[in-house]
């Protein structure tokens, strides 16, 4: 995609790879407003019962990707852009990422305050039949993972549906944790 800046080294962003046989957006920050549109679009279920959809939030020693506001409360959700998949299996991280253990860990302080929260690993391409956190390539992040999950964080998974004209979640996954 072309793209203009003062301090850019080149003048586009590298947006969508055909890998010969499927497209992969390579666009880390999509997978908020996906995930964000989809909310506001009423096509995930288990995020019904809120009815407003807040971005880029502050919490804990993060900025959350979304907050959701509803007559139960709170819902803190952090994104996670997914593009490596090995054998039908979305793979995340595939570096190492601190950064990701933190956000994990302020989910994990929001269930402790009695806030609902989650993590969406959006794999952005469509053939995934799975999600599974990437031990190899980062085992700290993985361990974070499992943690929040046992302090009560929920774990979703989606793949999408990728054209050269536009990208959408698709169908959730499952996890394999």
């Amino acid at each position: 995609k072309p793209r203009t800046g003062e301090h850019r080294k080149t003048r586009f962003d590298l947006a969508l790879v055909d890998l010969g046989f499927t497209l992969s957006s390579a666009d880390a920050r999509l997978p908020n407003g996906l995930v964000a549109e989809a909310l506001e679009l009423g096509g995930l279920g288990q995020f019904a019962e809120y009815s407003k959809v807040n971005r880029e939030v502050p919490f804990g020693e993060s900025r959350l990707d979304l907050m959701l506001d509803g007559s139960n409360g709170r819902c803190y959700i952090e994104t996670k852009s997914v593009t490596l998949v090995v054998d039908g299996v979305g793979l995340f991280p595939d570096a190492p990422t601190e950064r990701g253990a933190k956000h994990m860990r302020s989910l994990d302080q929001a269930v402790a305050e009695g806030h609902r929260a989650a993590v969406v690993f959006v794999v952005q391409r469509s053939d995934a039949v799975a999600f599974a956190p990437h031990e190899t390539a980062d085992p700290n992040f993985c361990s974070a993972l499992r943690h929040s999950l046992s302090c009560g964080v929920e774990v979703f998974a989606y793949n999408c549906r990728v054209s050269e004209q536009s990208i959408e979640l698709d169908s959730p996954l499952p996890v394999r944790l």
